[in-house]
């Protein structure tokens, strides 16, 4: 069916469609998906003795990890989205193993599930991964050319040094780390370095190669080098927490001496408040998004590439 798929065009729920007469599809679409099977000799013989004759009406959502608030909480808000479109939603809570991930790509090929949104920084995955299957993809880029979902990143690191340089920092830095895998997270840094380029001050970088066995240490050897630093920008939040809690150890007033800035802006709970400065990401929006987009690639509409959504920076209220 990819085959069919790739030979005329269409993606592989139109193929499906086409094949089970069971959606709308047009006419001269419909022609080229059954000139397609005549050029390729298919015979769906499978298809004509297995083939459900109708959608799982399921969707998986693949997250490294539900303990963090991010994916949690997107993972919240497709299920709510895909359940007012009359969707299942199946998680897959991977913990980064390569193997787990496949087997849903394998659900997916075999009609188990009708669509795939992939939250994953596995290796070796860019093989398995088709432009002709129903997948979308939140930050990560893929080499085959798969929808991606993400929010500004850059403009997140470029609004994070506007707002130390306007809470008068004198010397500002960005602290993180970043991996092999091209996502969109690693435009935080360029957008933090190019603003403090402009505005003519200096900073410093700290970006280290995951895995990171140890960001506490990494972080006081940092302090310790650079105490002229009154301005930080962490990759994410749990940068953040953990530099907060370094400088508070080493006396320092969180924001009387320095300034922190984190990104994600998810708090553990709905009850939880942010008690430090974020970049916030739209993470109802970009679930919102992704479920659509998905469920767009199902029913054969077309979609955008590339989908990115706006950042705000929340001004966190003093810790103590």
């Amino acid at each position: 069916m990819k085959d069919v798929a790739k030979e005329a065009g269409v993606g592989l729920g139109t193929v499906s469609r086409v094949l089970n007469n069971n959606g709308p599809v047009k006419q001269s679409t419909r022609l080229k998906v059954e000139q397609a099977i005549e050029r390729l000799k298919y015979r769906p013989n499978e298809v004509a003795r297995n083939f459900k004759m109708q959608q799982s009406r399921s969707v998986a959502l693949i997250v490294p990890t539900i303990w963090h608030p991010f994916f949690s909480k997107f993972a919240y808000h497709v299920e709510q989205k895909l359940s007012e479109n009359g969707y299942k939603m199946i998680l897959c809570n991977s913990r980064n193993d390569v193997n787990k991930e496949i087997n849903y790509i394998s659900m997916l090929e075999k009609n188990k599930i009708d669509g795939l949104i992939a939250i994953t920084y596995s290796y070796d995955l860019d093989q398995y991964i088709s432009s002709h299957l129903p997948i979308v993809s939140i930050d990560r880029h893929f080499t085959e050319d798969v929808t991606y979902v993400t929010s500004d990143n850059e403009a997140g690191g470029k609004m994070a040094a506007e707002e130390l340089i306007r809470r008068d920092c004198r010397t500002v830095a960005y602290l993180g780390s970043v991996s092999d895998i091209k996502n969109e997270s690693m435009n935080r840094r360029p957008g933090f370095e190019a603003e403090a380029e402009r505005r003519k001050v200096f900073h410093h970088t700290l970006e280290l190669e995951e895995p990171v066995d140890d960001i506490r240490v990494n972080v006081e050897k940092f302090l310790e080098e650079n105490p002229e630093v009154d301005g930080i920008f962490a990759m994410n939040d749990k940068w953040a927490r953990i530099i907060i809690a370094v400088l508070k150890e080493r006396g320092m007033r969180i924001p009387e001496d320095v300034q922190v800035i984190g990104y994600d802006g998810i708090t553990a709970s709905k009850e939880e408040s942010l008690t430090f400065s974020t970049i916030k990401q739209p993470v109802p929006g970009m679930a919102e998004k992704a479920t659509e987009a998905i469920l767009a690639i199902i029913n054969g509409h077309p979609v955008e590439g590339k989908m990115v959504l706006p950042v705000e920076f929340h001004d966190g209220t003093t810790t103590k």
